[in-house]
């Protein structure tokens, strides 16, 4: 994994030797990506996967496109599928729910406000 970060976080760490900001600026990865090249790897459809694990070929599109989170039934189905770790898609799924969460420009201000008032009082 290549953790990138932000400008904004390097000029503060620069400046004054600390940070305030948020320093998580990877770009998150969906399991569904995963999944779908995996499936293109092996010749499998999208179509075919989703009658073998009978699941609605929309969700299963979904999933993929990384439009719908991966559900850990879903997970332990493609383990039982193909024999990719669900515990590890699970996780993946994790981690990509948190950076989209520290993504939020709305969480980003809160967290912030979080970390001064908590900087001030302790």
């Amino acid at each position: 994994m290549i953790v990138k970060f932000d400008k904004e976080y390097l000029e503060e760490l620069y400046t004054t030797g600390k940070c305030t900001t948020l320093a998580y600026s990877f770009s998150a990865v969906h399991p569904g990506e995963i999944l779908k090249e995996e499936l293109q790897a092996r010749g499998i459809s999208q179509k075919k996967i989703a009658q073998l694990l009978d699941i609605p070929y929309t969700m299963l599109n979904e999933v993929l496109n990384a439009k719908r989170q991966l559900s850990t039934d879903v997970a332990l189905m493609f383990e039982a599928a193909l024999g990719i770790n669900a515990d590890m898609l699970v996780g993946i799924q994790t981690r990509y729910n948190i950076q989209t969460a520290r993504e939020n420009s709305d969480n980003r201000s809160k967290l912030m406000a979080i970390r001064k008032l908590c900087a001030s009082i302790l």
